[in-house]
């Protein structure tokens, strides 16, 4: 990996960490990629995500390795993972954790609480669409929160703590669609795609037969922690601000007035947020100490597409939001 020159408004220490992580980053980003094949940008997003401190909604039908990438990102960077698969008969209780009455030998009763899956530093909702609205509510609350409370006691989640939960976009029959405010609740929305013909044979080939290479260990959860600290350090230059605060604005119908027959609403200032902390953890991955504009253009989809709703009339006449931001990368300079 090659290592860009230091931003100058880095001190030597900060320097030396950096560069330590960057090489740690790029073995997980090498260790992810022997396990995963075909779907290196869905790779990379879901590394910006964690890295950047965020949860991810991944978009695909069935097949495409959204499990296995999730149970590979938790063996290669030390997390506890679980998985949850969100049906409709789903309590909030069976995600968070209830409290049990006990009785000691002394005949005395008491209440203990039972930590539900939720308690785990990465943290699978595999089909969340298909839960109910309110236990939906409840899992997002916690990622906002970052602890629950059960019958008035408060119970903080581990950390680091991030959610990667999946959406099945064909199957609508019988899910409940997440609303539009706990999608912002999401760092990045990840459309996962069928790999091409060269990554599918290579998955024929690899993982039919008896021998298939199992992921390694390659972060710690500290090492982790340690990186997205690192992330929020980085310098982002006047450009690449002002970038960011260009696109995401010019996203809003109220402030682009060719817009305002496409679109219902645009990005808040959560979207803006969610870019600068995202450029940042792109960099890094790449082997950069400072993000550039073209990691703007290139995450511009991934974190204002599921912030922004098409209106009626440019469904029907065939517009699209991946259309309608990418004329608006291209405005950037």
């Amino acid at each position: 990996m090659t290592t860009a020159t230091a931003p100058t408004n880095l001190d030597d220490a900060v320097v030396k960490h950096a560069e330590a992580a960057l090489e740690t980053v790029g073995r997980a980003r090498q260790a992810i990629a022997g396990v995963i094949f075909g779907q290196e940008q869905v790779v990379e997003l879901a590394l910006v995500t964690i890295l950047a401190g965020g949860h991810g909604l991944l978009v695909g039908v069935p097949g495409l390795a959204k499990t296995k990438l999730v149970e590979t990102l938790g063996t290669v960077l030390g997390l506890d993972a679980r998985r949850v698969q969100f049906t409709p008969d789903l309590m909030p209780s069976d995600i968070l954790g209830t409290e049990v009455l006990d009785e000691g030998a002394d005949r005395r009763r008491s209440f203990r609480f039972i930590k539900g899956p939720i308690f785990a530093q990465l943290l699978m909702a595999d089909e969340i669409n298909r839960a109910s609205p309110r236990t939906q509510s409840a899992l997002l609350q916690a990622m906002q929160e970052q602890h629950v409370s059960v019958a008035g006691e408060r119970h903080d989640l581990p950390r680091p703590f991030h959610v990667l939960a999946t959406q099945n976009p064909i199957e609508q029959e019988g899910t409940y669609p997440l609303p539009e405010a706990q999608l912002d609740r999401f760092l990045l929305q990840i459309d996962v795609g069928y790999p091409d013909r060269s990554a599918e044979r290579r998955i024929l080939l690899e993982t039919t037969g008896n021998d298939q290479h199992a992921p390694a260990s390659v972060m710690t959860a500290d090492d982790l922690m340690a990186a997205q600290r690192l992330c929020r350090r980085l310098p982002v230059g006047e450009s690449v601000v002002d970038g960011i605060l260009d696109l995401v604005r010019s996203a809003r119908p109220e402030e682009d007035k060719s817009l305002a027959d496409a679109l219902l609403w645009g990005p808040g200032p959560r979207a803006s947020q969610s870019l600068m902390l995202a450029v940042r953890a792109r960099a890094l991955i790449q082997g950069r100490l400072a993000p550039s504009i073209d990691d703007v253009a290139a995450l511009a989809e991934p974190i204002l597409k599921h912030r922004m709703a098409l209106s009626f009339s440019a469904r029907a006449e065939g517009e699209t939001l991946s259309g309608i931001i990418g004329r608006l990368v291209s405005r950037l300079g």
